[in-house]
This record gives structure tokens, sequence and C-alpha cells, in this order.
């Protein structure tokens, strides 16, 4: 168990790994070590078969504000927060659910958005900041907030900067669900537990993988592809088993990941 003095907090119980950015003095603010530290912990709950789920949370009053400020006085925008990508959620092979309790600002919007699932506080601020602090939409954000939201959102949100909240959040797509505030992490908890309990680990991996892979693929090609793919479900274990709990009223036992069975290794959070 990570001590309370460290940046980044992790906390597993039945299956739901809880992961909570713990710099809540300066709400939450992106640095060098919330980077190394949260990505590290990808590596290692990639390959815990006891992690079927994860939730990625702030301490005290805010998702994260964005990047610290030690960081932007560097001059690089926060590129220089680490060697490795900011896009290791999505090549992370298990579902992750953002908790989003307070501000989401800048680089903790895009890790919010990074996220497979999103639920927000109806009183969260949200904003995208980099073109009020003299940045660019950095590190792929202008291709994924397009394809999450849509071009006129994207556009709109990037170009302006302004505070939104979680409830114009959820009418733009930009999250799945905004609740009440006091309700954030119990519905975060709720939905991450169903999948820990009821999903096929293997399943979800493929089709992550397929939802980040196919969608700039021509339709035909991604059709064949994921006829393949299905070709590999269907031999697995996996399926006789979701196939019996269902006629047997039961919850089903699903085994653990198959790494081998992600088409590609773009799940390795690597440096």
């Amino acid at each position: 168990m990570a001590a309370e003095s460290d940046v980044i907090l992790v906390d597993t119980v039945d299956g739901v790994a809880t992961i909570t950015i713990n710099r809540p003095d300066v709400y939450n603010a992106w640095n060098h070590e919330v980077q190394s530290r949260l990505f590290g912990l990808f590596d290692e709950l990639a390959h815990d078969e006891a992690v079927r789920a994860v939730i990625i949370t702030g301490a005290g009053k805010a998702f994260s504000s964005g990047a610290d400020m030690e960081i932007l006085s560097e001059g690089d925008g926060g590129t220089a927060a680490g060697s490795r990508p900011l896009l290791a959620p999505m090549w992370f092979p298990k579902p992750i659910i953002a908790a989003i309790n307070g501000a989401c600002a800048g680089i903790g919007l895009q890790l919010a958005l990074m996220c497979d699932v999103r639920i927000a506080s109806q009183e969260a601020k949200f904003t995208t900041a980099f073109a009020r602090r003299g940045l660019i939409a950095e590190h792929g954000l202008s291709w994924l907030f397009a394809r999450l939201t849509s071009l006129a959102t994207a556009t709109e949100l990037l170009m302006s900067g302004r505070v939104f909240r979680g409830d114009e959040a959820e009418r733009l797509g930009v999250v799945h669900f905004a609740v009440p505030h006091d309700e954030v992490l119990d519905r975060a908890r709720a939905y991450a537990q169903d999948l820990a309990d009821n999903v096929s680990p293997t399943a979800m991996a493929v089709i992550k993988w397929q939802m980040y892979n196919h969608y700039d693929r021509p339709l035909i090609e991604s059709i064949d592809h994921s006829d393949e793919l299905m070709r590999h479900s269907a031999a697995r274990p996996d399926l006789a088993e979701g196939v019996a709990s269902f006629l047997e009223r039961r919850q089903p036992k699903f085994a653990p990941l198959d790494h081998s069975a992600v088409p590609l290794t773009t799940f390795t959070a690597k440096e």
C-alpha cells in the first residue's frame, strides 16, 4: 500500500483498483513524479490478475487542475513531463473509469479523455485551458477530442479555453454521466465493479483495441479483421463460461486477461 505522502495512491478491492492523484494542496496538478508513478502503475496493474478494472480520481476538491506551473515555466508546455506519451490509458488493456470529482483542466482533462468511461460531478469545472496559456492542443488532443465529441464542439472548447461544468460536459459528450457531487466515486465504483464481476477481461481488452485501432480503417478492412478476432474469441473458454452462466442464471467466472489475445503490443506503456 502506498504511503499517504505519495503523489499517487492505489487501493484494490474485489478486482477494482482505485488510483488517486494525491496532490490536493495544488489541486492535483500534473508533474514529472505524477506521470512517472502513474505510468509505472499501469505497467504493474496490466499484469496483475487480481485487477480487472481501474478507477482514476483526485484527492480533495479536484480531479487534476492541469500541468504544474513548474512544468509550464520550463517553456515546453509540459511535453517534458515524461518520456512516454500521454496515450498510456488508451494502451492499457483493462477498462479505466475516470471519477471526475472536481476541477479537470489541461493535461488533467486530457487524462480523463484518455480513459474509457467518464463519470463527473455535475459541479465539476472543465477547461482545455491551453490557448489561454499561449499553448496549442497538445499530445494528440486535437485528434482525440473531435472523435469523442464532434469537430464543432472540440474546436470551440479548444479555441476558447472557456470553463464549463459537469452538466454541460455530459450534454456535449465530454463525459458519459454527470451525477450529484457526493455520488461520483460511488457511481464509478459500482460501474467498475459490474465490469470486474460480469465481463470477460479478455473480451474487454480486445474490444478496447478494436475501438481505437479500427476507427480510421476502411469499413471492409475492419469487418474482415473483426471476423478474424471473433473466430479466436469463439475458441476461448470465455464463450462457454459466458453462455453457461447465462443459462444457469449465475455470475460468470471468467479467466484472467489473456494478453496474447490482444492483436498488437500497443497496450504496453513502455519507455
